[in-house]
């Protein structure tokens, strides 16, 4: 019975013994899922600050690449521009070209302006000369057209004269036209005497102191004077005016 207790007393100090070892080797696995847990926290938070520093590196790495793709984008752009500032700079340079062509064009004729332009006070003394010229022209030819109505208005009276006299000379006409009738009568009458007559026809002042008119051709001498001043004369005078000047 000693011995089987002695037995059992080893069993339990080899249980203890396995227990005691056993707890040691659960308190260091204890203290080691704790450092493996402890481990595994950092290294999630290692692996969540890699992953955020990847984000930001990938963030970054895109907004470089977003602004590389700008620039690339304005780069061409620029270049588009580039070949449009040349031709635009070609352009400029022929235009220089024609410009400068024209420049010498230009000063060539302010050259010869400038030359011409001695000649200017003589030009303007021409033309002022001209323009006093013209002005006296235009006086002169104001002053003709009064003098021209004012003849015409007296043309109209000498005609109304004219006429005037007309008749005056066609009454004359008439009244020598008798007188002649009257006086051949009566010297046929003295040509022919009767009894019942004086016999006074000798006297040269004329039957019953009449005078006499003059012969026929005196009358026609006198009528003839007359029709010269007849507008419808062939030999109507001309009327001049004088113009004042």
């Amino acid at each position: 019975l000693e011995e089987g207790v002695e037995a059992r007393h080893r069993e339990i100090q080899t249980l203890i013994a396995d227990n005691q070892r056993l707890a040691g080797i659960h308190v260091a696995l204890k203290q080691d899922l704790a450092a493996t847990q402890e481990e595994l926290r950092r290294l999630s938070a290692a692996s969540a600050e890699v992953k955020a520093e990847r984000d930001a590196e990938v963030r970054e790495i895109y907004e470089k690449s977003l602004k590389v793709d700008a620039e690339v984008r304005a780069v061409a752009a620029m270049g588009a521009e580039l070949d449009r500032v040349r031709a635009d700079v070609q352009e400029l340079a022929a235009a220089r070209k024609e410009l400068a062509t024209q420049l010498q064009a230009v000063e060539s004729d302010l050259a010869r302006a400038r030359a011409e332009a001695q000649f200017v006070p003589a030009i303007k003394a021409d033309i002022e000369a001209m323009r006093h010229e013209v002005q006296r022209g235009r006086n002169a030819i104001e002053f003709e057209k009064k003098t021209h109505a004012s003849n015409l208005e007296h043309k109209r009276a000498m005609d109304n004269n004219m006429i005037i006299m007309t008749r005056e000379v066609e009454k004359l006409r008439a009244e020598l036209a008798n007188a002649e009738k009257r006086a051949r009568a009566v010297m046929a009458a003295s040509a022919n005497p009767s009894p019942g007559y004086p016999a006074n026809y000798d006297n040269p002042e004329g039957y019953g102191g009449i005078a006499y008119p003059p012969d026929s051709y005196s009358m026609h001498q006198i009528q003839a004077g007359v029709d010269t001043h007849s507008p419808y004369g062939a030999g109507a005078p001309v009327h001049h005016t004088q113009v004042r000047r």
